[in-house]
């Protein structure tokens, strides 16, 4: 028997952020699934074999999906340790979404998110996505290496005063020297969510899954800091290409343990004593690749091990290697206060918070209207556990460093008025 994975879909329209009721979504196994051991019959192959309808707030139900034993992930094998699957997502008024090759792996939820196109905006007839295969499992060119520090011209005018964690970074699909490649804007957490669930295996130890992501925060915050592509006369803050940089794939699902540690530490990046630029971090999975950087597969053994986080950092990076936190995060109306907001809070920060839970209530319907008070009462706490619910947070009714952000990253998807902090 194989084993099972979960699947949710968040289904949303591409003009505004506006969750889309009632979208169809009908399943059926990847072309060659069948292939692998342990998945359903071959007779099942590319027909419908489950059919979803989303809620108010563009969400699915969860589902369990075959997939095969959770051992294939924790070991490097030929065998693909992920079932693959299709979707086909329709809703009136809207350009119907092909995705083909959500992964799934066992133990595991993936969130697979969708964005619809209305029709009236729509250049085809289907818009249609190909995630292709992980990093760990695919065959991909290995990274050439550079320097960790980068020279930067301190006459220069792009060398930054402090950090600042951009709330967009611009990725080129294909080579830097590809004209014909795309560029997609895409959201900073996004962009970690994604790069995170396509380099390593979301079954690993989350000490593991820590580490991996904190060298994927500060590879991309020295790309960003040094302006590195930018300076070379191109118009994108990195690409997705594993020579130059980490693996970034268009249309892909996450993980929901991956999208929990990423809204915690997104803001981090590493750093050594006396250099103000986040230090550049390479990477290979230690099995088929080495390199002068953190082992993906060494990092899970560690991981297994009882290192933290930190301490698997060390041992690849040199013990003078620590976590550096930016106060500043373009595009949210405030930063973090600095502690967490629970029923008795009262004041400014309340009331701020209360006006966007209301306002993204309009797009949110599953979302309570509350008095913008300045009081965090029952009613509070319950819209934010509710809030919390719905965007895959752990639902305390507390607004903590991780909520927080993701309520002002909603706020502002659903209004667009922040303004850069720089």
């Amino acid at each position: 028997m194989p084993d099972y994975g979960q699947l949710e879909i968040n289904v949303t329209s591409s003009i505004g952020l506006i969750p889309i009721k009632d979208a169809k979504i009908s399943i059926s196994i990847t072309r060659d699934s069948n292939e692998r051991p342990n998945m359903p019959p071959a007779n099942l192959t590319n027909s419908v074999f489950e059919q979803l309808t989303t809620n108010e707030s563009g969400r699915s139900q969860q589902i369990d999906l075959p997939a095969p034993p959770i051992e294939y992930s924790l070991e490097p094998s030929e065998v693909r340790p992920y079932s693959e699957y299709d979707l086909l997502i329709e809703a009136p008024g809207y350009e119907p979404t092909s995705i083909s090759g959500t992964e799934i792996l066992a133990d595991t939820e993936a969130l697979q998110p969708v964005t619809m196109t209305p029709l009236e905006t729509a250049k085809s007839a289907e818009d249609v996505i190909t995630i292709g295969d992980h990093t760990l499992y695919g065959d991909y060119p290995p990274k050439i290496p550079e320097d960790e520090i980068k020279p930067m011209d301190e006459s220069g005018e792009i060398v930054l005063s402090r950090v600042v964690i951009p709330e967009y970074v611009v990725v080129h699909a294909g080579l830097p020297n590809d004209a014909s490649a795309p560029n997609y804007y895409v959201r900073y957490k996004d962009y970690i969510k994604n790069v995170v669930s396509s380099e390593i295996y979301a079954t690993w130890p989350e000490n593991t899954i820590y580490a991996n992501t904190l060298a994927i925060l500060s590879f991309t915050m020295n790309r960003v800091y040094t302006e590195w592509y930018r300076n070379k006369g191109y118009d994108f803050t990195i690409t997705n290409s594993t020579a130059y940089d980490q693996k970034w794939i268009y249309g892909r699902n996450i993980y929901s343990n991956v999208d929990l540690v990423v809204d915690n530490i997104f803001a981090n990046y590493l750093s050594r004593p006396g250099v103000r630029q986040p230090i550049f971090t390479p990477y290979c999975d230690g099995n088929r690749v080495t390199c002068d950087g953190l082992s993906q597969w060494g990092s899970k053994y560690l991981g297994e091990e009882g290192y933290t986080p930190i301490e698997i950092i060390r041992y690849y990076y040199g013990n003078d290697m620590f976590i550096n936190t930016s106060e500043y995060i373009s595009g949210v109306p405030a930063s973090w206060p600095g502690y967490n907001l629970s029923i008795g809070a009262t004041g400014s920060k309340v009331s701020q918070v209360q006006t966007q839970l209301n306002r993204i209530a309009q797009n949110y319907p599953a979302l309570p209207v509350i008095s913008t008070d300045g009081v965090y009462g029952p009613a509070t706490a319950n819209a934010v556990s509710t809030f919390q619910r719905i965007f895959n947070l752990p639902q305390t009714g507390v607004i903590d460093y991780a909520t927080w952000y993701e309520i002002s990253n909603i706020f502002v998807g659903v209004s667009r008025i922040a303004e850069p902090i720089y």
